[in-house]
């Protein structure tokens, strides 16, 4: 998808990030989380190509799997700075699901 964006910043702190959430089909036809992931936007001038790792949360017991799997309602984020953000992900159980390649040209 292209996406037209203008950033002006003497500092790099905080430089913005794309935040990922891929949902598709589950077996029952149930839309679900396939994947989130997060990488920095270049900020030097050219063609970039990023491979971003995915993740999904998982339940921690087997019979929240169950239920989950069950009902169609598997366990995602509410809000996407929690895939941004380090804080508060290292208590988060969660699982790799493959990756995405994004490609940025920079002007």
């Amino acid at each position: 998808f292209p996406i037209d964006i203008t950033f002006k910043s003497t500092n790099p702190f905080g430089w913005p990030q794309i935040v990922l959430s891929v949902y598709g089909p589950d077996f029952f036809g149930h839309d679900v989380v396939r994947g989130y992931g997060a990488v920095h936007v270049p900020f030097t001038p050219g063609r970039h190509k990023r491979t971003i790792p995915m993740f999904v949360p998982e339940s921690t017991s087997r019979l929240q799997q169950f239920t989950s799997w069950f009902t169609g309602r598997r366990p995602e984020f509410t809000d996407p700075r929690v895939v941004a953000q380090g804080e508060g992900r290292e208590v988060t159980r969660v699982r790799s699901q493959g990756f995405v390649t994004v490609s940025f040209n920079i002007m």
